[in-house]
């Protein structure tokens, strides 16, 4: 089968960043053959969920999806859930699918996302190792978690502990082992590592920093054993958690740029005329920060899918978002606005043994970044000023009585 290429786009990928790209298209006025391409054999659906409430057992799986049933027939979108696009021929303008179909198109978009960073340890490919990335991963995750049992967690970041949290909370035993020397290492600052260490101690979570592993065996009894440098460790089933890397495979076939993810331009295009990128799997140029980053977020995903969709109808629009995540861990609401890796110092606003707090992250006094503890207010007004372009009042900046914009708002 091939598919006449005259007014044609494709989206490979299914996940939130090609439903955006595709309501975005059809919202700007695009009445051309529309094709959403996926390997899941799911329309698109909710990820954040899948390592909290979902996992929990708290969310029913309807309740991921992301736009109604109908919709894909009611705005004329040919969708292959469960046929994976192999190739990507950028000169000849194709896609061929795993089921030997082709797609020839005038424009296309990959937002092929991420995917979990694999442990490359003897093991890691047993029965019962798990790794969160899709919906498929969780659903065979779950039935482990309804049983008592301990559960062993690899990696001591936002996923690793959001599903500690979950363990818990379903009354499972729980050891992380990081890396690292504290949890959440590579993404915030001593103090809010060190603030959720002790939520995870004190909700009964062993964590080992500085744990190295290096394999992981089957018991004759039953379960798996983890093996470090400091001992062994015993589980019913071990989850990797490891952070993410892009998943560029089809884009570094098709011979388009990358670095740290699919290269693309202010306005979402790659190096190759007429096909774009957008979300986890491409690397952007960022204005603010001056710099090329990579943004593993949903606010990504649904805000460079727009650009996407709009620079592909003709439009002149550029992309450089503020970035926010958030993070649930058992009662606790983490709030993030910005990129605080870049910063060369920090002020805590609040009270952090009562946790209700915020970290404030500053380059040359210029506020970079918030991260906030049970404080939307402080996350929300952050959000609306960083990165600032002054100088903040460091004074007001310390006062937690005072709002963080009449800190920026002095130092001007």
């Amino acid at each position: 089968m091939s598919v006449s290429k005259r007014r044609t786009i494709a989206i490979i990928g299914a996940g939130q960043a090609g439903a955006q790209a595709v309501m975005t298209l059809r919202a700007g006025g695009f009445d051309g053959r529309l094709f959403l391409i996926g390997e899941e054999g799911h329309p698109p659906y909710q990820r954040p969920p899948l390592s909290k409430r979902y996992l929990a057992g708290d969310v029913e799986p309807s309740r991921l999806a992301l736009l109604p049933e109908t919709f894909f027939d009611e705005n004329d979108v040919t969708c292959e859930f469960a046929n994976a696009a192999m190739r990507l021929d950028v000169a000849a303008r194709r896609i061929e699918l795993a089921d030997g179909a082709e797609i020839d198109f005038e424009q296309a978009l990959i937002a092929t996302g991420s995917k979990p960073r694999p442990l490359a340890v003897a093991g890691a490919d047993h029965e019962g190792v798990f790794a969160i990335r899709n919906l498929a991963d969780v659903n065979a995750m779950r039935p482990s978690l309804g049983r008592d049992g301990r559960a062993i967690i690899i990696g001591g970041g936002y996923i690793g502990l959001e599903v500690a949290a979950c363990c818990r909370a379903l009354g499972l035993e729980v050891v992380v082992l990081e890396a690292g020397e504290r949890v959440m290492g590579r993404t915030t600052s001593e103090v809010i590592s060190g603030y959720f260490e002790g939520l995870h101690r004190g909700n009964g979570v062993r964590i080992e920093v500085g744990s190295i592993v290096e394999r992981i065996d089957r018991r004759q009894s039953g379960g798996l054993v983890v093996a470090t440098g400091d001992g062994d460790f015993v589980g019913d089933w071990v989850l990797v958690g490891i952070g993410a890397v892009p998943n560029d495979g089809l884009a570094k076939r098709a011979g388009l740029g990358l670095a740290n993810g699919i290269l693309v331009d202010e306005c979402a295009r790659t190096t190759a005329p007429g096909i774009f990128a957008a979300g986890d799997c491409t690397s952007f140029p960022s204005a603010r920060y001056g710099r090329r980053i990579r943004l593993e977020s949903v606010q990504n995903a649904i805000d460079q899918a727009k650009v996407a969709a709009r620079s592909m109808l003709g439009h002149d629009e550029r992309y450089d978002p503020v970035p926010w995540f958030w993070s649930d861990q058992y009662d606790v609401k983490y709030q993030i606005a910005g990129l605080s890796q870049f910063s060369d110092g920090q002020v805590v606003r609040g009270d952090v043994e009562c946790g209700s707090f915020a970290v404030a992250y500053l380059r040359e006094n210029r506020l970079m970044a918030v991260d906030a503890i049970n404080r939307p207010s402080d996350y929300m007004q952050a959000r609306r000023v960083v990165p600032t372009v002054d100088p903040v009042d460091l004074d007001l900046l310390r006062d937690p009585s005072v709002g963080i914009n009449e800190a920026v708002a002095a130092g001007h």
